[in-house]
């Protein structure tokens, strides 16, 4: 009989211990809820990406949820225009969320002042049908020099031309180009010419941070005609 009583009162106490404990994770979950602060968000761009702590959730607009005693943050992403980034946090001594936050985006002046193109970084043939090398090399050269001014490596004999880095920084980008000339056959006469675009995703990168550039798909439209004029006039 005894026994009997004792795990009745064990049992109790249980119950009762876990009816606290559901009553406490009840109490915080409630405070959080009730601390938490939502805001409004627009985009001028309607198909722009939104993220919120890296996970995408919704174009256009959304609503953010800021925890209580927590921060979140917001990125804003679309091609040609320059990314967004917000962060709203809702903690003591710091400005409290904003109930409605629009954010008129703007233009990526890396992306407007470039082309779309499929011969960056890929060696494009130049067929010598009836020039002379000395008259094809020399043509080669000033072909170049009116585009970038600063020959980093020529060498006639081998038939081998490149050029220094030319570096251009805009808000959000670095981009990078070079010429690269190689002679592949003399007989016949073929070189190979190489117009290399890469781009950070950063500003003011260093010319020389080669492990922070990648390959660009798109070209400055300073250099959009060098290949073309290649192809036209050495032949």
């Amino acid at each position: 009989m005894k026994t009997y009583l004792l795990l009745f009162a064990l049992a109790i106490t249980t119950i009762g211990y876990s009816n606290n404990s559901t009553s406490i994770n009840l109490e915080t979950n409630n405070s959080i809820l009730v601390g938490k602060k939502k805001v409004e968000l627009g985009v001028s761009e309607s198909d722009a990406e939104i993220f919120i702590n890296g996970k995408l959730v919704g174009k256009g607009g959304t609503e953010v949820t800021v925890p209580k005693n927590d921060c979140v943050t917001v990125i804003i992403k679309k091609v040609a225009y320059l990314t967004e980034r917000i962060e709203f946090c809702n903690k003591k001594d710091m400005t409290k969320p904003p109930k409605t936050h629009y954010v008129e985006m703007k233009r990526d002046d890396s992306y407007d002042a470039s082309i779309l193109t499929d011969i960056a970084n890929i060696d494009i043939e130049l067929k010598c049908n009836s020039m002379e090398k000395d008259k094809a090399w020399k043509l080669i050269n000033q072909i170049v020099l009116t585009y970038i001014d600063v020959i980093e490596m020529t060498d006639k004999e081998t038939g081998y031309l490149r050029t220094s880095w030319s570096l251009k920084t805009f808000m959000q980008n670095t981009v990078r180009t070079r010429i690269i000339i190689k002679e592949s056959s003399s007989d016949p006469l073929m070189f190979k010419v190489k117009l290399i675009s890469e781009a950070s995703g950063m500003p003011m990168t260093s010319v020389k941070s080669d492990e922070l550039y990648k390959e660009w798909d798109r070209v400055l439209r300073s250099y959009s005609n060098v290949i073309s004029e290649f192809q036209a006039r050495v032949k």
